[in-house]
């Protein structure tokens, strides 16, 4: 999988699912920018990334913010002049029952995980349809295609990304730009490390491979879509879930 050339932007890269795809990109030689609201985490990723020599910058982006993700945008294309690849790795929830849900906290999970991601994208798509090229890959839930107990808002902030994913996928294939949708299972990350460990067991015991996704594990197939190796599927949603959720 050469990626020689190409320019990429991961949001919430400066950890999780987010840092793997942002290694997984530069190992295969592709330039990439880490945007991530934890400055101080994606300072700490690029360093991290010079050591292992591989070409990883970084910029504050807080989704939640119109402005600020416009302002990412706009940065990004000042660097570099065109995104190639964008992954929006980027999100963000709280398990909570909806009935407790503060109008607040219904309006940072649908912007962090829904409406921030389509302007960032908004932003960065004429200079790839300019160029004539682009990889799109958006990164949902499985709580998104089959809900999530706890989960309500963000369930149906992540189902609008499958549905704005599918949607983007028949307005871009016209510029020879794919848009495809990841949508992961219980995995390995800061987010889910603050979880209670009875969740944890009762979600490792349900998995059929009985234990939680690694990061890595994400990122491979995040890296399919981005690759030369998925030019002609667009529009398409994968659960990596360990068979947890088995959609048809």
């Amino acid at each position: 999988m050469q990626l020689d050339g190409k320019r990429a932007l991961v949001t919430g890269g400066a950890s999780g699912i987010g840092k793997a795809t942002a290694w997984e990109l530069a190992r295969n030689g592709a330039h990439v920018i880490i945007a991530d609201v934890n400055s101080e985490g994606g300072a700490a990723a690029a360093a991290e990334a010079k050591a292992d020599g591989l070409r990883i910058d970084t910029i504050g982006l807080d989704l939640a913010d119109p402005a600020a993700v416009d302002a990412c945008a706009a940065a990004v294309l000042d660097r570099q002049q065109r995104v190639d690849i964008l992954v929006n790795a980027a999100g963000w929830d709280r398990m909570q029952p909806f009935l407790e849900n503060t109008p607040d906290f219904i309006d940072r999970v649908l912007a962090i995980n829904l409406r921030g991601p389509i302007g960032l994208t908004q932003k960065l798509l004429p200079t790839m349809a300019a160029h004539g090229y682009g990889k799109i890959v958006n990164v949902s839930s499985d709580a998104g295609r089959v809900g999530s107990l706890g989960e309500t808002v963000y369930s149906a902030a992540k189902g609008g990304v499958i549905a704005f994913t599918k949607s983007l996928a028949r307005e871009a294939a016209r510029y020879n730009i794919t848009v495809n949708c990841v949508c992961p299972g219980p995995t390995d990350t800061p987010l889910f490390e603050v979880q209670p460990e009875k969740l944890k067991a009762a979600l490792e015991k349900a998995i059929p491979f009985r234990r939680i996704a690694r990061a890595q594990e994400i990122a491979d197939a995040i890296a399919f879509f981005a690759s030369p190796r998925s030019d002609y599927v667009t529009g398409q949603v994968l659960s990596v879930s360990g068979g947890l959720t088995m959609v048809g």
